[in-house]
């Protein structure tokens, strides 16, 4: 059995997610293909992670990706999350992960219809919803959730989640209807109402991006497909890791690994897997500094994250799991930063990283607030570190 160091691991996530200096690439899209896919639960999240990696990236550039160019795409997937990911995978992500996403959303919203007398039968209700909406935003090319409910009256249908409960109030299926068809892969949320920080999105139909919608992939392919990314870009690392990170059962890691060629390797702390076609040594690229935002897909990676975290976890996740804004150094988080009201971006040292650190995290600090330009943005997900920078 090969023994793969923590020196080696982190000389692959330097760059296999290049975030070293020499594997810096200015293609929103590569950046998304190398790290399987983009978190954008925080909309301004996308946008760093692909300045973090870019050498004179300019929000634009993210935005033409997106919303001109359309060679990327949101969708909910892995944890029922938010990610951007390239148009050419959505298929794998469409059937490995998001259809079995939009039947559990559609079970749970049906039940509310049927509580509340709408009626008999929830799931055939919605379903009848979804494809007036549908079929309107093919007709109208792109348009607000208050734009569609007012072409489509059954979206304005008023239903109380949880009737009796003092935080509940009746609200319209608008948004239900949108999150069943933007899981079924249906719809996509296009270019926002406001900056590159905003969420307030429209929607259009998935057509508009792919020319007769996703194509439709067998599930089991489709979850070793996605597994296979997974592994080139973050192994290897223990099964658990693989788990945590697709939201999958027990039964459906094992079955989509074993649809793959993979090898058992030896880590600091137990055994891990890799792609047997993924066992040549990687070589240490030159040291590399990075200043990376709240919820960027690399510490959000791997469930265990001791070999590149260390001690600092209190400082820099949230009460729910979600990591800030952080300072890595040749392949470990050595600290955190915030942008304050000012547009200054205030970075901590959690360690002593030495003085070659400290001046390249300081270059890497001016580069993203060269990014930001006027924009001022808020973490969706506020850490104790970062609540500290900027009060």
């Amino acid at each position: 059995m090969r023994t793969i160091s923590t020196a080696e691991r982190r000389a692959r996530l330097a760059v296999r997610h290049r975030l070293a200096a020499e594997h810096r690439t200015d293609d929103p899209a590569e950046v998304a293909r190398a790290l399987v896919a983009l978190h954008a639960t925080d909309p301004a999240t996308v946008y760093l992670s692909a300045a973090a990696r870019g050498r004179t990236l300019e929000p634009g550039a993210v935005e033409a990706a997106l919303y001109d160019d359309r060679v990327l795409l949101r969708t909910l997937a892995m944890r029922r999350t938010m990610f951007v990911v390239p148009v050419e995978t959505a298929p794998v992500f469409q059937a490995a992960c998001s259809d079995d996403l939009a039947a559990r959303q559609l079970r749970t919203y049906a039940r509310f219809v049927e509580r509340e007398g709408v009626a008999a039968d929830g799931s055939a209700f919605l379903a009848d919803a979804a494809e007036q909406a549908h079929a309107a935003l093919l007709e109208l090319g792109a348009a607000t959730g208050a734009q569609l409910s007012a072409r489509v009256p059954v979206l304005r249908t008023l239903v109380d989640p949880a009737p009796g409960k003092a935080y509940s109030k009746p609200t319209s299926i608008t948004t239900w209807v949108l999150v069943v068809l933007g899981a079924q892969g249906r719809v996509v949320r296009g270019r926002p109402n406001g900056s590159w920080i905003s969420s307030r999105y429209v929607w259009s139909p998935v057509e508009a991006w792919i020319p007769g919608g996703v194509p439709v992939m067998p599930a089991p392919a489709a979850r070793a497909a996605l597994a296979r990314e997974w592994l080139r870009a973050f192994g290897p690392a223990p099964e658990s890791d693989l788990r945590w990170w697709t939201g999958w059962t027990a039964a459906q890691v094992r079955a989509a690994l074993d649809r793959i060629d993979t090898v058992e390797v030896a880590l600091d702390g137990g055994p891990g897997l890799l792609l047997a076609d993924d066992t040549d040594p990687v070589e240490a690229p030159e040291p590399w500094a990075a200043v990376l935002p709240a919820l960027d897909p690399t510490p959000m990676g791997w469930k265990d994250r001791d070999w590149f975290l260390g001690p600092h976890a209190p400082a820099l996740f949230d009460r729910n799991g979600n990591i800030g804004p952080t300072v890595w150094w040749d392949g470990r988080i050595v600290g955190g930063w915030a942008q304050r009201a000012d547009g200054e971006i205030a970075v901590r040292f959690l360690e002593d990283a030495g003085a070659d650190a400290r001046k390249a995290v300081a270059a890497e600090a001016e580069r993203v607030a060269a990014f930001y330009g006027g924009v001022r943005a808020v973490p969706r997900f506020r850490t104790p570190l970062q609540r500290e920078l900027t009060a």
